[in-house]
């Protein structure tokens, strides 16, 4: 994990100690720039620097305009603005949101005046409605910020000569979570199904669950080529053998988790006993090691 990587990650656990988004959004935002990295073909990556500005973008530009999957925290739209200037003078047609948290739809609300915004069907739901997760109270979003095209298990959208496959995998981050893939460029973005480096959040409250997470990796790695490229929802820009190195970590700390829990095994025995020493590392980031294992403990529940 690189040194930018690790200061957005000391930010993010500030935020996981605060109640609400307003922990983010209290933040000074003249600080905060978008880094802009060509993917391949014509898919870019737009990642925060300087503090959090949400999740990372995924950018398609071409001859039918421009499309996003994801759109950041509320007040990153003229920042979003000025790095699509700098990739392509088109209009901007679509936006694809991946899930429902803030920190991937918060600039939905500006930029529905100009693009048409898609999701799941149940990231439309929870938008439209007040929710309440680890994070405290989330109030509904404005009738602007709803996606206007909703899908329940797939949907293609054929824009700038790419065949654009958006697929919903179930109750992995959230309920209503799905992924992106460009065929024609080879890159997918997986949303907040993918924390590169770190360990994952995984909303409890709205659907998600640590176990259905790791089942859905292994789908995704195994519908994917061996030299695709793949966009996290957070970290830095990552292939395949990244998202397996992922996937292994997934398999090897839920199962540690599960066994022990068999065993009789409270939370805080669990919490205690700590897991494999070769995940530790991945504890710097959104969630740490405790807060993890808590995590998969009471998705068993689920």
């Amino acid at each position: 994990m690189n040194k930018t990587f690790r200061a957005l990650a000391l930010l993010s656990l500030t935020f996981f100690a605060t109640s609400s988004l307003a922990g983010f959004l209290d933040q000074d935002f003249s600080k905060i720039s978008l880094k802009t990295t060509h993917v391949r073909g014509n898919i870019y990556m737009l990642e925060g620097v300087g503090g959090f500005a949400g999740g990372n973008i995924g950018v398609s530009a071409g001859a039918d305009g421009v499309l996003l999957v994801d759109d950041q925290l509320s007040p990153m739209p003229e920042k979003i603005n000025a790095a699509l200037t700098d990739i392509s003078k088109g209009k901007l047609r679509f936006i694809l949101n991946t899930h429902w948290h803030g920190d991937h739809t918060g600039s939905n609300a500006h930029f529905s005046k100009h693009a048409t915004i898609i999701s799941h069907a149940n990231v439309r739901k929870r938008l439209m409605a007040d929710q309440e997760n680890f994070f405290g109270k989330s109030p509904a979003s404005p009738k602007e910020a709803w996606p206007l095209i909703t899908f329940e298990d797939a949907v293609n959208i054929h824009f700038n000569d790419e065949d654009i496959q958006f697929i919903h995998y179930a109750h992995g981050h959230t309920d209503g979570d799905a992924v992106v893939y460009f065929p024609k460029s080879n890159v997918a973005h997986l949303g907040d199904h993918f924390f590169n480096g770190i360990f994952p959040f995984v909303d409890l409250d709205t659907g998600g669950n640590a176990f259905s997470l790791t089942r859905n990796i292994g789908k995704i790695i195994e519908s994917l080529p061996d030299d695709a490229l793949v966009i996290p929802g957070h970290g830095e820009l990552s292939d395949i053998e990244g998202l397996k190195t992922y996937y292994a970590m997934l398999k090897s700390t839920t199962t540690h988790v599960k066994q022990l829990a068999a065993k009789g095994g409270s939370l805080e025995d669990i919490q205690l006993a700590g897991l494999p020493s070769e995940w530790t590392a991945w504890g710097g980031g959104f969630v740490n090691e405790a807060r993890w294992i808590k995590i998969i403990y009471f998705s068993l529940s689920k």
